[in-house]
């Protein structure tokens, strides 16, 4: 366990990294609702203090940590609930709680993820996808419906896309991939299979490769040119890439939205063209 890490590592630690690991052990829920530079404004150390304590745990960044803290009082929750249905909604909450729970879960998750995205890892997925000659976007199951997501806004603001979602084509297209493209993995897990083989393909034939995970330590996210992390909003009945999905279509539109801003020309010029095309298919009332 993560805090386990902490209090054996924290006798070791200088001052001010011994600060951020006791504000951290003093209340671990909140840290998670923490960004790096508030962490350290908490503690009157320093954004680079916390990044230093995350290493001397051997984590890679801060959102590993946070990842860390939130699996872990996952866990805790989930052992203290004797329900079975899983974590916040049991079989006798009414609607309104269930309400609640998810609404609080999803705002959550978005929070997190937008507060610890790595705004240099974005610039560099919307530039390498702005400037591409072909997109490939991959993904299965929930992580498939994400790819289609983004292949509709993508392809909405001219740019030549396409999503796979069976691994067999994904291959066939990655094999046909040039330095002059880009791929878009979709990964909650980061290691579904048939998301890493293509990914892996597209790299060996030198596309820029961008990964959307759940976890920066997946084999998804290494096998990548660049990682973009979400977090999630799981509740009862919503697991795994269920409870993830609007964390990662949060990534999925700050890379649309700084794509179009990239490709104004086209993107504009691509959105006058298609304007219309809604309003022609709605269906008029009678009687007007």
């Amino acid at each position: 366990m993560i805090t386990a890490r902490i209090r054996a590592e924290l006798p070791r630690m200088s001052g001010s990294l011994r600060k951020v690991g006791e504000l951290v052990l003093a209340d671990p829920a909140a840290a998670t609702h923490s960004s790096a530079a508030e962490l350290g404004r908490r503690t009157g150390t320093s954004q680079a203090t916390v990044t230093r304590f995350c290493r001397a745990l051997g984590l890679e960044s801060y959102q590993h940590l946070l990842i860390e803290l939130a699996q872990e009082q996952g866990r805790a929750e989930a052992a203290d609930r004797p329900a079975a249905l899983g974590p916040r909604i049991g079989p006798d909450d009414d609607l309104e709680h269930v309400i609640a729970v998810v609404a609080e879960a999803d705002l959550r998750a978005l929070r997190h993820t937008a507060e610890q995205l790595d705004r240099q890892a974005l610039e560099q997925a919307a530039q390498a996808l702005a400037g591409a000659r072909r997109i490939d976007v991959y993904g299965v199951g929930g992580s498939g419906t994400v790819a289609h997501e983004a292949q509709a806004r993508l392809f909405g603001i001219g740019a030549a896309v396409h999503a796979w979602t069976e691994v067999h084509a994904a291959e066939t297209s990655a094999a046909l991939l040039t330095p002059a493209d880009a791929v878009l993995a979709v990964s909650h897990s980061g290691t579904t299979r048939e998301v890493l083989e293509p990914l892996l393909l597209a790299a060996e034939r030198g596309a820029t490769t961008i990964a959307v995970t759940g976890d920066p330590r997946s084999p998804v996210a290494r096998a990548a040119s660049v990682a973009l992390t979400s977090f999630s909003g799981e509740t009862s009945f919503r697991h795994g890439s269920f409870g993830t999905r609007h964390s990662v279509l949060l990534l999925v539109d700050c890379l649309y939205a700084r794509v179009a801003q990239l490709t104004y020309e086209r993107a504009t010029a691509s959105i006058a063209l298609t304007s219309h095309i809604a309003g022609a298919h709605a269906v008029r009332p009678r009687g007007r």
